[in-house]
């Protein structure tokens, strides 16, 4: 077999996984995300595995760096599209002191816990922490649009998934080039976060000004929609050129277009199709990201180190508790202070994934020889990982959506494929003076 024709192969196999989970998802009402997670438990654990060619699905994602590149920016781009600025302007405070202070925190505190509890190497412990610390994008933009909650309350969440990506790559990233080598300062690191934070949101509202400005020169939907499609990827291409952070510019290019070229220029007709397309593409990254987490499970491996999986799963709520509730005891929403609920909901909401499998798998290990930049303990690293997400998605999930009908009765969640293809609420398109004509 070719290697075009195994890709195509994968591809197919992709395909019908996926038809095969959401006609299942329709007849039991259960979670499509996590019938997929599941699907790739099996897989993983049966000889399908060698059949699939799951090895050259990890080879594209992991290997050519894809998953960062190719999966979450759709999904950015499509929740922050349909994010109002009202809205996020009075979350935004909160939302960014989870996605920065929070991730920083979360890091200090596991790393602390592992270190002592597990009796991990310092160094293993703060790698761990430091890359299982941000939530998971893909995993809480699928519950949080599945949950239904109020706006304010889910937007609040989305932001913190879409911002924290970033903080914790940069965080990770320190941690791993300071092994071996002088630790960076306080003030050195504050910088380099500021310079990518930053530079991101520069190169996002760039890129959606250009975009802006291509609406115009363009008339109809097809034309629309591949302007959107160079936006996504070409803010993301460019800020990683320029070193800074590519998803956060996704998610400025998506707040920008949603909130500003949508309003002012584009035909009513023209948005619709836009939106669609958007909601069908994080659709199906959605499904390759659970599926990748399930293909990613060992259940043998996880079963034979269930003890340390354990201690890092508690270290890790320890870890979102201690930045959850101090962070959002002192903010506000709209002058209100934020009701517990709402705390609650953040506690259980902060789900681990598919982005924290990508970053253990770009890790060097120091066995059989040790090399420059190894981590010590990686093995037993890797295997917390995949638990701890395994773990994170079906039991903090469960415990979510749980939670979430017994204090928001009045808006039952949505199911299965369904709640990934309805429209927004609010999702009335805006009539432009270009659309009146």
């Amino acid at each position: 077999m070719t290697p075009l024709a195994s890709f195509e192969f994968v591809i197919t196999a992709f395909l019908a996984i996926s038809l095969a989970a959401a006609i299942i998802s329709s007849r039991t009402r259960a979670p499509y995300t996590i019938i997929l997670v599941f699907f790739g438990v099996a897989i993983a654990g049966s000889s399908l595995s060698s059949i699939l060619n799951v090895n050259l699905l990890y080879g594209s994602l992991i290997g050519g760096g894809l998953f960062v590149g190719l999966v979450l920016p759709p999904l950015l781009f499509e929740t922050m599209m349909n994010i109002r600025y009202e809205e996020f302007r009075a979350v935004f405070t909160p939302a960014l002191r989870l996605a920065t202070v929070g991730v920083g925190i979360a890091t200090v505190v596991g790393g602390l816990l592992l270190w002592q509890i597990a009796e991990l190497p310092l160094v293993s412990a703060f790698v761990f922490s430091s890359l299982i610390a941000p939530t998971d994008t893909a995993t809480v933009l699928e519950i949080f649009r599945r949950a239904r909650l109020p706006r304010k309350l889910s937007t609040l969440m989305e932001v913190e998934a879409s911002f924290n990506d970033a903080t914790g790559i940069i965080i990770f990233t320190i941690v791993v080039t300071s092994i071996g080598v002088s630790s960076q300062s306080l003030i050195g690191a504050l910088v380099n976060f500021g310079t990518i934070f930053g530079g991101g949101v520069l190169v996002g509202i760039v890129v959606a000004i250009g975009a802006h400005l291509a609406s115009r020169l363009v008339d109809d939907p097809m034309s629309e929609t591949m302007v959107t499609v160079t936006t996504v990827y070409g803010s993301y291409t460019v800020a990683d050129i320029l070193g800074v952070s590519g998803l956060v510019a996704v998610s400025i290019a998506g707040l920008y277009y949603g909130n500003s070229t949508i309003k002012t220029w584009v035909r009513p007709q023209t948005t619709r199709t836009v939106r669609n397309f958007w909601r069908i593409i994080a659709f199906i990254a959605n499904s390759l990201a659970f599926l990748y987490i399930g293909l990613s499970t060992n259940l043998a491996t996880i079963t034979a180190d269930l003890v340390p999986i354990g201690i890092a799963f508690g270290a890790v709520i320890i870890a979102r508790l201690s930045s959850v509730y101090p962070l959002l005891g002192i903010s506000r929403v709209n002058g209100e202070r934020i009701p517990r609920s709402w705390k609650n909901v953040a506690m259980l909401g902060g789900m681990r994934g598919a982005l924290s499998i990508a970053l253990v798998a770009s890790l060097k290990s120091c066995t059989p020889t040790p090399v420059p930049g190894c981590v010590p303990s990686l093995d037993i690293i890797t295997s917390m990982v995949l638990g701890v997400a395994f773990l994170s998605i079906v039991l903090q999930g469960f415990l979510l959506s749980r939670y979430i009908r017994r204090k928001f009765p009045k808006r039952p969640p949505a199911r299965g494929v369904q709640a990934l293809l309805t429209p927004e609420e609010g999702d009335v398109p805006y009539v432009s003076e270009r659309g009146r004509g």
